[in-house]
């Protein structure tokens, strides 16, 4: 008996994945914990047969001396734990790094040229598909070859003869998304845990712990490590990678496609999962994909914080949350890029139409052509999806309209009062207030609505009167985030000739200026309106009135976020990280009057990438 194989274990497989074990602790959901328990074993039940074979025709062994002694199979109890550290380090590895993914926008739909009008969005997918089949098929053959003649080129014979026929079953079901996702979802899982075991196996073969039969092997070496280890553990650590990549392919198709899946278990069976990937692509909706795939864009580009918190949502939610924002973003664009406020209210009038005919197509099914047609016909192309795949059968009408009608409010800064002069709005805190709950409030409650419609077990227990609470804290924590918000883009609202900041706040700011004392000048000093903001964004009193609106903010912000603890758990924790990360550029614009930690970019203010992670994983390590 000895110990030399499980110090290996001890020294250099456990610190790795206790290290990561604590780092992915607060991303891990239900679903990563079955990825994982899947994977495991299926690497168990794989590789036992082909490793005793291995051992039992002395290809490789294991002195009596480096082992504890109990064996399985011929296999020592130490051999079957790398098979489940290795595939543990490996998916966590990828399960981290694939965390932002946004899985179901890497759906393609085979074809070979562009349909209805829409562009070619990729490859010719069925040649991409057989070439990779044809390589690995002759990988394959190769393989027989080798083993067939045994000798030197067995060692290497026996790994492709196991190996390949697995990456060609994974390659066959999910050759998009392996060709498709970026690399720190493909070829970095790979990379990082395959180099730190050529360096652990490395090490392990010079103290002979494990040794490969001279006469079985093809004596070539990569940095001193024969070719044949350094073959199996990056093949053996693409097969994982891969098969995390198959599994969440099949979750992507069955979040995606609600009309194949309309009940999405908690841990899909193995028969769901192989089922989701036989789906042929030809079959996919190519309107829903592409519609998903303009939604994450606009969140991507238009909002940081909420991309990096949308990744922390579990499945259907993320994917309605997502639709939502996009939604959201389109009204607001309508409304802002109009060339003429007359252009702006039709916009308006239009998103009122469409709300109209969403309603009616739930109690009149004739109604549903007849909006597909209002909508074609009434926005722009890269409008349209947005609008279309807005769930309306499951989200209330009212706070829809009441956006529009803060969308609505926009149009006034464009307009002039009767006595010829610009228009402003936002006279006073109570129009502040009610602009920010109808632009931003109705967006909390309806994310809040789409919690309670995708987690109704773990939200019924909760009463009416609670979730109606819950909804309240909602709005009022939107309130917070506008206020955020309208801090940040002082400058920005500036240069399109607009002021959230209230009138009276800036009277009130006037009155408190000695114009002498202060040194302002003199142009400044006839009074502190929304025109001196327009003028000059960096005035020093435009700072403090940033720091009251700030302060609003964060009241706002203490009262409404008990209520985040009230939620679903599943929902709870993603909740708190779309609060936080965007309450987080409200910090750093307090934190020495605005003037540290944060980057501009586009005029606004941005919270480093670094600090976000931060903060995002900080959030849910609450719970």
């Amino acid at each position: 008996m000895g110990y030399d194989y499980a110090l290996v274990h001890l020294k250099y497989t456990l610190p790795p994945a206790l290290a990561l074990t604590l780092l992915f602790r607060p991303l891990a959901t239900k679903l990563d914990v079955y990825k994982i328990l899947f994977l495991i074993t299926i690497s168990v039940v794989s590789t036992t047969p082909w490793d005793s074979y291995l051992i039992r025709t002395r290809i490789w062994t294991y002195p009596p001396d480096a082992i504890l002694g109990p064996t399985f199979f011929d296999v020592p109890i130490e051999e079957y734990f790398f098979f489940v550290i290795q595939t543990y380090i490996t998916s966590l590895v990828y399960l981290i790094s694939s965390k932002p993914t946004f899985h179901p926008i890497y759906l393609q739909v085979e074809r070979s040229r562009p349909s209805h009008g829409r562009p070619e969005r990729g490859q010719n997918w069925r040649y991409i598909k057989l070439a990779g089949q044809l390589i690995l098929a002759l990988a394959l053959r190769y393989s027989i070859k080798l083993v067939r003649d045994g000798g030197h080129g067995t060692y290497m014979g026996m790994i492709l003869l196991w190996a390949v026929p697995f990456l060609l079953l994974l390659w066959s079901l999910s050759y998009q998304f392996i060709v498709g996702l970026p690399n720190s979802n493909t070829i970095i899982p790979v990379l990082i845990p395959t180099l730190y075991l050529w360096f652990v196996d490395t090490l392990a073969l010079q103290r002979g712990t494990w040794a490969i039969e001279s006469g079985t092997k093809l004596g070539y070496q990569l940095w001193g490590l024969d070719i044949e280890e350094a073959a199996f553990f990056f093949l053996t650590n693409t097969l994982v990678v891969w098969g995390l990549i198959a599994f969440d392919n099949a979750i992507a198709v069955i979040n995606t496609f609600f009309e194949l899946y309309r009940h999405v278990p908690t841990w899909p069976s193995p028969i769901m999962l192989v089922r989701a990937l036989l789906v042929p692509a030809a079959a996919y909706d190519e309107d829903q994909i592409l519609g998903l795939i303009q939604a994450a864009l606009r969140l991507q580009s238009k909002s940081r914080s909420f991309f990096l918190a949308s990744g922390t949502f579990p499945g259907r939610l993320r994917i309605d949350l997502t639709i939502l924002y996009s939604f959201c973003r389109v009204a607001d664009d309508l409304v802002d890029t109009a060339k003429t406020p007359e252009e702006a209210r039709e916009s308006i009038r239009k998103l009122n139409d469409f709300v109209d005919l969403s309603y009616q197509r739930m109690t009149r099914p004739a109604k549903i052509a007849a909006l597909q047609e209002f909508i074609e016909a009434s926005f722009p192309f890269n409008a349209q999806l947005a609008l279309l795949q807005l769930p309306t059968h499951y989200l209330p009408q009212a706070p829809l309209r009441d956006l529009i009608k803060g969308l609505e409010s926009d149009i006034k800064f464009s307009e002039t009062t009767k006595s010829g002069t610009a228009n402003f709005p936002i006279a006073t805190e109570a129009d502040l207030d009610t602009y920010a709950l109808r632009v931003a409030g109705t967006v909390a409650e309806l994310c809040l609505v789409l919690v309670f419609h995708h987690y109704p077990s773990s939200s019924s227990a909760a009463s009416a009167a609670a979730k109606e609470c819950i909804l309240k804290a909602g709005r009022t924590m939107g309130l917070a985030l506008q206020c955020v918000n309208i801090s940040r883009d002082i400058a920005v609202d500036a240069g399109l000739k607009r002021v959230y900041l209230p009138s009276e706040w800036l009277a009130d700011e006037e009155d408190a200026v000695e114009v002498e004392d202060k040194g302002i000048d003199k142009d400044k000093s006839k009074g502190f309106t929304p025109d001196a903001v327009i003028r000059d964004p960096a005035d020093a009193r435009v700072e403090k009135l940033r720091q009251r609106m700030l302060a609003k903010a964060f009241q706002a912000y203490e009262e409404a976020k008990g209520a985040i603890e009230e939620l679903p758990v599943e929902a709870r924790a993603p909740m708190r990280v779309a609060v936080e990360s965007y309450m987080e550029i409200g910090r750093v614009l307090r934190k020495d009057g605005g003037k540290k930690g944060y980057k501009v970019k586009a005029g606004r203010a941005t919270v480093p990438r670094g600090r976000r992670f931060w903060v995002a994983w900080r959030a849910l390590s609450r719970g």
